[in-house]
């Protein structure tokens, strides 16, 4: 899968998009003008949640288990310009009619595998070209 994410900058003119295979789909204009009115901090923690839930449909659907209402929220903290963001931790919640011994260890397996995770959880590498 090659995902990529690009901005175009210019007053009140902003092509932000991130795609996946090809399918591009494009994020809104900040009010002033210039840059998005999303941050790179509200992102990341969107990519994690983002991350988890759809790793936990495609793990419940192997085990053959029905969610029928999923909430995940990600929380983290960004300091001053330059620093990087710490104490990044999520929560979630699932209602299934699965016992919820089950809905546990889905839960734990999926935080094993989740691949945004795992990416930050090592120190991912970002080098400018």
């Amino acid at each position: 899968m090659k995902i990529s994410a690009s901005i175009q900058s210019q007053f009140n003119n902003q092509q932000t998009s991130v795609q996946t295979n090809g399918k591009k789909i494009e994020l809104p204009l900040k009010p002033s003008g210039f840059g998005s009115a999303i941050n790179g901090g509200e992102l990341l923690l969107l990519s994690l949640a983002t991350c988890f839930c759809n790793d936990i449909y495609r793990e419940a659907s192997k085990r053959s288990i029905v969610i029928s209402d999923l909430r995940v929220e990600v929380t983290g903290e960004f300091g001053g310009e330059g620093d990087p963001g710490a104490n990044f931790k999520y929560k979630v919640d699932i209602t299934s009619e699965a016992p919820q011994g089950k809905i546990d260890e889905l839960i734990r397996f999926t935080d094993q595998v989740a691949e945004v995770h795992n990416t930050l959880r090592k120190g991912a590498t970002v080098t400018l070209e």
